[in-house]
């Protein structure tokens, strides 16, 4: 069963740097479109990068581009969210999501709708 689970939140001073880390065991998920989202307390879920690895297509919100940066790692079962210059807006609880790499068209389908298969999701606090 594809089920990613997100690790490496934690609390970062603001300025500072994280990555989180989304896996699936024993998938590629090269082979899927990802998505991170955050959702802020009182706000609503947004995402926050959207890719899908069939088109090579990528979305960054406008409010973390040229900050965070998605990656894989080279056996392609690991997907990460490098976080730089963080600030105190970027507290939340950071979730990555899978969706299908024939249907999320980057960068009209990256809502949460079009990824099926959801992580628990990984704390992240911005010390100001």
């Amino acid at each position: 069963q594809l089920l990613p689970v997100e690790s490496g939140g934690g609390v970062v001073p603001s300025g500072g740097s994280l990555r989180l880390s989304c896996a699936a065991s024993g998938f590629s998920l090269d082979r899927y479109a990802i998505g991170w989202f955050r959702q802020a307390p009182g706000k609503e879920r947004e995402a926050v990068v959207c890719k899908n690895y069939g088109s090579g297509h990528t979305y960054y919100a406008d409010s973390v581009d040229g900050r965070f940066i998605i990656s894989r790692d080279v056996s392609k079962t690991t997907i990460y969210l490098q976080m730089n210059d963080v600030k105190p807006d970027d507290t939340a609880v950071y979730s990555c999501a899978i969706g299908s790499r024939d249907t999320v068209v980057i960068p009209w389908d990256c809502g949460e709708g079009n990824f099926r298969s959801w992580g628990p999701g990984t704390q992240v606090t911005v010390s100001s």
